[in-house]
């Protein structure tokens, strides 16, 4: 009889075990659209479809890098019980700290300018609805998604934006089972090499503008928010402090997987399917090639998951704004207001006509610096026991992180040197 009470225990404590690791499972979901935007999407089509499988590798680094810097982040919300951008904010003086919001804000609108200009392509390519009329739609779609945190439960949140991430995930690698990608090739792109200069600038734009500096800001506060009903919870050397941080490990590498699959499952399609073919270095371009050489309906499953990438995207960008907002400069205004004004000059630029893709590029070299601005400071506040007290990192941890940060930080000033050095030339 003991036997069988101390099994039925065990079991029960097993049991309720991983039902608390589920429960803490969200905030790196969320995070992680950050890395299926449509930024990544162009970039991944591109790659593929210029080289083949030759620049897999660099998707498998990028994201192996961004797990370590989201746990980062998701492990200063939860150890500090504040965010990045309010711990920043204790560092600086008033004036530098309106100086780094401003840039922070900066990099803030650049995000969303892609990821609504990428929904307004979607919606153009499934109902042919303008594109400044198709901004204006994700706009207010988004709001919606917002309305949900902002009424309800950041729970209820994070399941709609994990929906979003599946319509995502089916929408992106659905082509896959019409065109299975090359075994043999696949793993040949696993080798680190290049195939000239412009496959280098090419690397360059999906390593550096993978680590999105609003997903750095915004994952220490969604990791916060969500333990915050535990009042014990934020202080260093509380029992519970392990517990979290076990179960946000967990939840990264699962979330930024699933993201990975993605952007790999992207760049195998586009080998597999868009090789030869012209102007399938734009969205539009590589949606038409899909749907010539795989059949009208991958062609709508594709665009579909390019909606759903935009709506998530938009909406966890409008978030990491109003974190980045209440932390730096204490100012708290409803996310669903700051939506609206942010979407002005995603339809002012397309209104004016300006090509989609082009905007979308300029948009990632903006992002581009405001890298180190989120990255570096993360790692020092990671790295400092007066602010993490017992949890500061592992020297092999710390030597990942600082080797990201140089990584990042060299490949995007080679992304802008790449990018502006034919304008010199003229």
């Amino acid at each position: 009889m003991d036997r069988m009470t101390t099994s039925g225990e065990a079991a029960t404590s097993a049991r309720s075990r991983w039902a608390l690791r589920i429960g803490i499972l969200g905030p790196a979901f969320v995070a992680s659209v950050a890395y299926v935007d449509p930024g990544n999407v162009a970039a991944n089509l591109t790659a593929g479809a210029r080289y083949g499988y030759l620049l897999m590798w660099v998707l498998v680094a990028a994201n192996l890098m961004a797990m370590l810097i989201q746990y980062l982040s998701a492990k200063l919300g939860v150890v500090t019980g504040r965010t990045l951008p309010e711990l920043l904010a204790q560092q600086f003086r008033p004036r530098a700290r309106r100086l780094y919001w401003a840039q922070a804000e900066i990099v803030a609108l650049a995000t969303d300018l892609a990821e609504v200009v990428g929904g307004a392509l979607a919606l153009q390519l499934l109902f042919r609805i303008p594109l400044p009329l198709g901004a204006v739609i994700v706009g207010v779609v988004s709001m919606g998604i917002l309305a949900i945190q902002d009424f309800r439960t950041q729970q209820r949140f994070e399941l709609a934006i994990v929906g979003l991430l599946s319509v995502i995930t089916i929408g992106f690698l659905a082509g896959l089972a019409v065109s299975p990608p090359s075994p043999s090739g696949a793993l040949g792109g696993l080798l680190p090499r290049f195939d000239g200069s412009d496959s280098v600038l090419l690397a360059a734009s999906m390593l550096g503008a993978t680590v999105m500096p609003h997903a750095i800001y915004v994952h220490s506060a969604l990791s916060r928010d969500r333990h915050r009903a535990d009042p014990d919870g934020h202080h260093p050397g509380h029992p519970a402090i392990r517990r979290l941080l076990r179960g946000t490990r967990v939840d990264v590498v699962v979330a930024l997987g699933v993201a990975g699959v993605v952007n790999i499952g992207m760049l195998l399609l586009a080998a597999s399917t868009l090789g030869g073919n012209d102007g399938t270095d734009t969205i539009e371009g590589a949606h038409a090639a899909i749907e010539n050489a795989l059949g009208p309906l991958v062609g709508v499953v594709f665009a579909v998951g390019l909606l759903a990438s935009s709506l998530a995207s938009t909406a966890v960008g409008s978030y990491a704004g109003a974190t980045i907002m209440q932390g730096l400069l204490e100012r708290r205004i409803p996310i669903a207001a700051r939506r609206a004004f942010t979407l002005v000059p995603s339809i002012v630029v397309l209104a004016l006509g300006v090509d989609p893709t082009w905007s979308l590029v300029v948009s990632q070299v903006v992002l581009s610096f405001g890298i180190p601005f989120a990255l570096i400071p993360l790692i020092r506040l990671s790295t400092s026991k007066a602010i993490v007290g017992d949890y500061t990192l592992r020297t092999p941890l710390v030597v990942a992180a600082w080797a990201s940060a140089v990584l990042v930080v060299v490949l995007n000033g080679a992304l802008l040197v790449l990018t502006f050095a034919p304008f010199a030339e003229r």
